[in-house]
């Protein structure tokens, strides 16, 4: 398979993981009292809706590209407003769990689904898995290591990051405020980090081990 179709074969669940991902926000905190997603039209599974130029498309080319070991991106976060959540530090942390929650959720299924079809593929003559059995579960196959990607990266404590936002509602009020404020800084920690390769080293550390035993590699 040339390269061309296994970008396309990486693109369709890397637009997908982005979007759920987003969804997800915005759908929790909807339920715990924020419709400020639901009333700008963001709780939908439309990716145009969530797309972001850089962080869905430019981002993951680039780091495919580039043959970096890690392939991630980001859409458009969705707008939350935290102060209409019937339990702010509760329903702060719901709210910015959910993304992570659900990548991983689409990472076991991705990985059910894959190791089933493999299963299912020995059956199968060589024009059928050359036809479907083998773009199928490289989709697969990218769609869980994509969506442990996602909610490994979203987990480092970096603001904006929803693990900062986790670890802040778990800190003592007057540190949590302290530790929000880095948030002007974030994106340059990020950078640094993914300058330094040591993003891809953190990603990597829990993203291998949980991608083989998903693949059964």
């Amino acid at each position: 398979m040339d390269n061309f179709s296994q970008l396309i074969l990486m693109i369709v669940p890397l637009l997908f993981a982005v979007t759920i991902h987003e969804v997800a926000h915005g759908y929790v905190a909807y339920r715990l009292g924020d419709p400020t997603a639901k009333l700008a039209g963001r709780l939908t599974l439309n990716p145009i809706k969530h797309l972001d130029p850089i962080g869905s498309v430019v981002l993951p080319l680039i780091l495919k590209l580039s043959g970096s070991p890690i392939v991630f991106g980001y859409a458009k976060p969705v707008p939350v407003n935290f102060s209409n959540l019937r339990d702010y530090r509760m329903g702060t942390i719901w709210v910015a769990a959910a993304g992570v929650i659900t990548n991983m959720i689409c990472a076991i299924l991705s990985g059910i689904l894959f190791q089933s079809l493999i299963y299912i593929s020995e059956f199968a003559g060589d024009y059928a898995i050359n036809l479907f059995f083998s773009p199928a579960a490289d989709m697969l196959a990218y769609s869980v290591i994509i969506n442990l990607v996602l909610a490994v990266f979203n987990m480092i404590p970096v603001p904006p990051l929803d693990g900062s936002r986790i670890l802040a509602m778990l800190m003592p009020i007057h540190l949590g405020m302290q530790f929000q404020r880095l948030e002007r800084y974030g994106m340059f920690i990020l950078i640094l980090l993914l300058m330094t390769k040591s993003l891809d080293k953190i990603i990597s550390f829990f993203v291998t081990p949980l991608g083989n035993f998903l693949l059964g590699s």
